[in-house]
């Protein structure tokens, strides 16, 4: 059950999500140029999206999560499991919105610790729950539902309490809780098709998956563990994307050129350093982190050859994800969005349904992974080219 909820999750949130880097990227923007009067209409207006967003996914949950599910193939007999765990789930996603927005703000301004500190100090009071739920309670899966959602309103709630006791300028008044209409266009304006190629991507990943289960269970055992481990991996590539958007919109919002040309090359080399050092080492270490998710040697077997083609390579996934988040940090967000679906959805569908069943085997279906980046990458690189050319003369007549 713990697969099928996890696609569906990422399918359903990863919109608001985007809707998140939005107001990242202008909260950036508007703290590099020091304009207090822009920046407070973004913290508030951000927040009111995250709370009422996170109400509409309640319902959006509660209404969609089996019909879903049932699409998706699930397996009648981990239907029940599923479809409990989700609808617990998507109780706590007005706190799980709130402190993505909420450490989206804090990022923006240059905060990364204390959005850090917030995950860790959640983490922990989810496991303390799934411990007390789960083994003294007997609750079984609705006690790991229900340990998420409480780690949830945890970690929303120490980002307001952060938010609300700074003096800094990007400070939250509950009593000017409002949406300002230009700036919600602004935040669906960057944010929005970010949030959508990663709920299309989400798409591309089910249909993936649909494939996987096609091997069986030990095949779907294996992806299942080997996409645990690769998530660690992403976590440390999102951070430096993270880096890149939020450092290039400050800079925008001040002009300052050579000094954006220079995040991006130097988010590049660290990219490709921590890749290769974690994405080698995840293969390198792999039949001894796989042991922590099963025992099964032909499970493990199938793990290691997929993180051979997903972990090894991953520093071309990191690439991919910064030209895009330069782009969004230049408020140019649309056509990073339609290139990027274009060149890795679009390849691993043409992958799924010419290439796969003629040769069916899991190498030749995770060969999609690094095949897609590769593309993505060539089409984004001569994007960043031209959108980068274009402002920058717009800039300079408008001086």
């Amino acid at each position: 059950w713990e697969v099928y909820s996890v696609r569906l999750i990422n399918l359903m949130v990863n919109v608001f999500i985007g809707l998140s880097i939005g107001a990242n990227v202008l909260v950036a923007r508007y703290y590099g140029a020091r304009d207090e009067k822009n920046l407070e209409e973004t913290v508030h207006t951000a927040m009111v999206i995250a709370v009422v967003g996170g109400l509409l996914l309640i319902a959006v949950g509660e209404l969609l999560t089996k019909p879903i599910l049932i699409l998706m193939g699930s397996p009648e007999d981990v239907l029940p499991l599923a479809v409990l765990y989700m609808k617990i789930y998507f109780l706590g996603m007005p706190g799980t919105l709130v402190y993505n927005f909420g450490s989206a703000i804090l990022r923006a301004v240059g905060d990364t610790r204390r959005p850090l500190y917030f995950l860790l100090t959640a983490g922990v009071v989810n496991v303390i729950f799934n411990l007390i739920f789960v083994i003294a309670f007997s609750m079984d899966v609705a006690g790991v539902g229900w340990a998420t959602v409480i780690s949830q309103y945890i970690s929303a709630a120490l980002v307001l309490r952060c938010l609300i006791q700074t003096e800094a300028d990007y400070r939250l008044e509950l009593s000017k809780l409002r949406v300002v209409k230009h700036k919600l266009c602004a935040i669906i304006q960057i944010g929005l098709p970010a949030g959508l190629q990663g709920a299309i991507f989400s798409i591309s990943n089910v249909l993936i998956q649909s494939s996987i289960n096609s091997f069986g269970s030990v095949a779907m055992a294996g992806s299942t563990a080997s996409s645990n481990i690769e998530g660690f991996v992403y976590t440390a590539m999102n951070a430096i994307y993270q880096t890149a958007l939020s450092f290039t919109s400050q800079n925008y919002g001040v002009g300052k050129w050579k000094r954006m040309d220079r995040v991006l090359i130097d988010c590049l080399i660290l990219s490709f350093v921590a890749m290769m050092i974690l994405g080698n080492s995840a293969y390198f270490f792999g039949p001894k982190l796989l042991t922590i998710y099963t025992s099964n040697s032909k499970v493990i077997q199938c793990g290691m050859e997929i993180l051979l083609y997903t972990t090894v390579t991953y520093f071309l996934c990191g690439f991919m994800d910064l030209f895009p988040g330069a782009l969004r940090g230049m408020g140019r967000s649309g056509v990073p969005m339609i290139l990027s679906i274009i060149g890795t959805v679009g390849t691993r569908i043409v992958w799924i349904f010419w290439i796969f069943p003629n040769h069916r085997s899991l190498d030749i279906l995770f060969i999609s992974y690094p095949a897609s980046w590769i593309i993505t990458i060539v089409l984004q690189v001569i994007c960043y080219y031209f959108v980068r050319k274009q402002l920058y003369a717009k800039m300079r007549a408008e001086a």
